[in-house]
């Protein structure tokens, strides 16, 4: 695999392109299946707006523009899932693809990634959101326990007795994450605190980062670049 990072494409069909590039390299009928998806889908919709709109001019034109718009959509979903699985595929197990993984998630999340880490590279990512304090660790479990065990002390004295610090450890053994769940498993945690909480938080979070080192993030390819084909999959 190769250790070179894709410079992200400009404008929306300039990153459908390299989100295309990209998913075709581990799956290689993504064509097939997405032209299938169109044929198939607008025909089914095809059918049914025949069957509502009647066979006259204007019940055609409707039909026609009905089916080519539901087989678009089903080709930006079916696409876009796909999509997400390759880029998935392409940095598992590779250092720093949790912090790239993190950067799909939407509004309402402030990620940082790499707040502590060692030699070794394994490092530890936070997210802040309406749950709390989530500390994401990947790398060798013995030692990413230790960083998380440090990370959480020290953001437990800023959070104080109302912000849940959540501890997740990215791997596929028992007690731990898959990188592929990550983002799920993020967005189903409850919510305990409050927006202007949250807001506070992130303020007083920023005297904690003053007394770190920068993290450079680790060798290899970090797929920042999955949050922006998550964007062309949006539209």
């Amino acid at each position: 695999m190769s250790n070179t990072v894709p410079t992200p494409a400009k404008g929306r069909m300039g990153q459908m392109r390299q989100a295309y590039a990209i998913t075709k390299k581990s799956d290689r009928n993504i064509g097939l299946i997405l032209l299938l998806t169109f044929l198939v889908v607008g025909g089914a919709f095809g059918a049914l707006g025949f069957v509502l709109f009647g066979s006259g001019t204007i019940g055609l034109i409707i039909t026609i523009v009905f089916a080519l718009l539901t087989g678009v959509l089903g080709v930006l979903i079916v696409f876009g899932r796909r999509a997400e699985k390759a880029a998935y595929a392409q940095v598992e197990g590779q250092r720093g693809a949790a912090a790239g993984a993190l950067q799909m998630l939407r509004r309402g999340w402030e990620v940082k990634p790499a707040i502590t880490f060692n030699k070794q590279q394994d490092v530890v990512h936070r997210v802040v959101g309406r749950p709390g304090i989530i500390l994401v660790g990947e790398g060798s479990p013995s030692a990413v326990r230790g960083l998380l065990a440090a990370a959480i002390k020290d953001h437990a004295r800023v959070a104080g007795d109302e912000v849940p610090v959540i501890r997740i450890v990215v791997g596929k053994d028992e007690g731990q994450v898959p990188l592929t769940k990550l983002v799920k498993h993020i967005n189903k945690l409850p919510k305990k605190i409050k927006p202007a909480q949250m807001t506070d938080l992130i303020y007083r979070l920023k005297a904690l980062e003053k007394t770190r080192p920068a993290a450079p993030m680790p060798r290899g390819p970090v797929p920042t670049s999955m949050k922006g084909q998550r964007k062309a999959m949006r539209g």
